[in-house]
């Protein structure tokens, strides 16, 4: 009988950008928004971009995104601004995640940017 040792690997038959909204959907953050970027930068193939609510609740999210991705076997994210909590940014090589709090994320207001003329190809979960 053929072992499998993925078979415990939450992540099987599910894509990581599915792992990534499920968490922070888990963790309530606000105004959670994808943005499919295959195909235009080579930076990454997804950007999403959610609120907190305060320092701590995009600590919080943070934490706990950096944790579901580790147990699924994606440990080597990329981490940045954890420790000031206005705007947290996690590469996973494939998917880019910013954590902002909201004053933040309305002031640098980069899901505009990054989806100029391309309606219809953000997802807002």
């Amino acid at each position: 009988m053929p072992s499998d040792a993925t078979a415990n690997d939450v992540s099987v038959g599910r894509p990581v950008i599915d792992l990534v909204i499920g968490s922070l959907d888990d963790s309530k953050a606000e105004d959670i928004v994808s943005i499919d970027l295959k195909g235009k930068t080579a930076l990454a193939d997804h950007m999403v971009i959610v609120s907190g609510r305060s320092h701590r609740h995009v600590t919080a999210v943070a934490d706990h995104l950096l944790r579901d991705l580790k147990e699924a076997g994606h440990g080597n994210a990329k981490v940045e601004g954890l420790q000031n909590g206005d705007w947290v940014l996690i590469d996973t090589g494939d998917i880019i995640v910013h954590i902002f709090r909201p004053e933040v994320r309305a002031f640098y207001n980069i899901e505009k940017m990054w989806s100029v003329g391309e309606a219809g190809e953000a997802s807002v979960h």
